[in-house]
């Protein structure tokens, strides 16, 4: 298992779903010209990748196997699996439900690990996801735990789909959001939860552009210490 080494910054922005963690933490990478990493994205890919070969979401041995052989591949905001181009069929309401379930699984989250320090690299990096600053890289320069209401992040994912032209149901999101949440927070390995260290930002009533400029300004001022 690999370390992360402490000379390379790290911002760590975990959160609940449909936060808006991971819009925030991708403008912050390409303000600072970091790197970015969606932790989220790669259980999503497992758990598309279980479902076309067939694989149960509740064989965790066998699941775990997978995630070990997953050929995946990042290219700016497109995302590869087995030379496929899967970026929406990732983003679907059923695969984050199917991710939330396979993250419970101790092997899972163990067998991506490796996966995820690997894009700790020079000159930075912004990771987002469940555990980023409690797990993953405990040793992050600037932990945030990026929040807002079930009920702003419902509407936030409505909007999202609705632009993207997906059919979608408010109270579904809503009941889905709320399940996820009770799920994440539940499990036993790397619950969802903010760290002791991590300075809560509930963007609530806030805009992107202004909660990227908080995340970057916080930013500056761990590095001026």
């Amino acid at each position: 298992m690999t370390n992360p080494s402490p000379e390379i910054p790290v911002i760590a922005i975990d959160g609940p779903s449909a936060s808006g963690k991971g819009t925030v933490a991708q403008l912050v990478a390409e303000k600072l010209g970091f790197h970015y990493l969606d932790s989220g994205a790669l259980y999503r890919l497992l758990a598309l990748a279980a479902d076309k070969r067939g694989v149960s979401f509740d064989g965790e041995e066998a699941l775990a196997r997978l995630a070990e052989g997953l050929v995946i591949r990042f290219e700016g905001s497109e995302v590869w699996l087995d030379g496929e181009q899967v970026e929406d069929a990732i983003r679907t309401e059923e695969c984050g439900n199917g991710a939330s379930r396979i993250a419970a699984y101790p092997r899972v989250r163990a067998a991506l690990l490796d996966l995820q320090r690997a894009f700790h690299k020079a000159p930075g990096l912004v990771a987002d996801g469940r555990d980023m600053g409690s797990v993953v890289f405990p040793g992050a320069m600037l932990k945030i735990f990026l929040t807002a209401s079930a009920e702003v992040r419902a509407d936030r994912r409505y909007k999202q789909l609705m632009e993207k032209g997906t059919h979608a149901n408010i109270a579904q999101i809503l009941h889905d959001i709320r399940q996820r949440d009770e799920r994440d927070s539940a499990r036993s390995v790397a619950p969802l939860q903010k760290c002791a260290d991590a300075s809560l930002l509930d963007t609530s009533s806030m805009t992107i552009v202004e909660a990227v400029d908080e995340v970057l300004a916080r930013f500056k001022q761990v590095c001026v210490r």
